[in-house]
């Protein structure tokens, strides 16, 4: 539909349709992270995070990843969005331990750099039918995460591998209610202050 003539009518309502679509989501999304504490969002952007590899694991397959070359291809973003450093330099400078996952040992923002550059770069291997192998698709992330990275010093941010270590695991740092009820109750309450 991302390719298709958008002088074709149906082509057209499908491309709005599914602009709608995903601007509802991200005005779903603000109004879900409105009155969580700090801990609160950076869990529920742990979780996004974990929704967007899996979309980006699918997308990279269909541009030539294979399921073994995963790594590799997530090592390149790496590489782009924290100035040359792997996974394996990053997990040594936070100071983890073999098996503990670095997306949770990450605050807020560099949750937020890392979902930006895999949402940026799915969309880009979904839309761009010349990625077609492991390489061009490597080159394509390491070149998003770069620019992520670029973006972030322009703006006046802080690149992520300045940020600090939360002292504790994202799944432990907010031990209340996550369920899609508790987020559509916190919605609600939104909703009747804003009224």
């Amino acid at each position: 539909m991302q390719n298709a003539d958008p002088e074709k009518p149906i082509v057209a309502l499908g491309q709005t349709y599914f602009a709608v679509r995903t601007r509802e989501a991200e005005l779903a999304e603000e109004a879900a992270l409105q009155g969580l504490s700090r801990d609160q969002a950076r869990l529920y952007m742990r979780a996004r995070m974990t929704d967007y590899n899996k979309q980006l694991a699918e997308a990279a397959q269909a541009a030539g990843v294979p399921q073994n070359g995963f790594a590799t291809f997530q090592n390149h973003s790496y590489r782009g969005l924290y100035g040359g450093e792997t996974a394996r330099d990053i997990a040594a400078r936070k100071g983890l331990k073999r098996g503990q996952e670095i997306l949770d040992w990450m605050e807020f923002d560099e949750l937020a750099a890392n979902a930006f550059r895999a949402s940026l770069t799915g969309q880009k291997l979904r839309n761009d039918p010349a990625i077609q192998v492991q390489t061009a698709a490597n080159q394509t992330y390491y070149n998003t995460g770069k620019a992520v990275r670029q973006f972030i010093i322009e703006q006046g941010g802080t690149p992520p591998e300045q940020l600090p270590t939360p002292a504790q695991r994202a799944s432990k740092s907010y031990s209340g209610p996550s369920s899609g009820a508790s987020l559509r109750q916190r919605r609600a309450r939104n909703n009747r202050r804003s009224s």
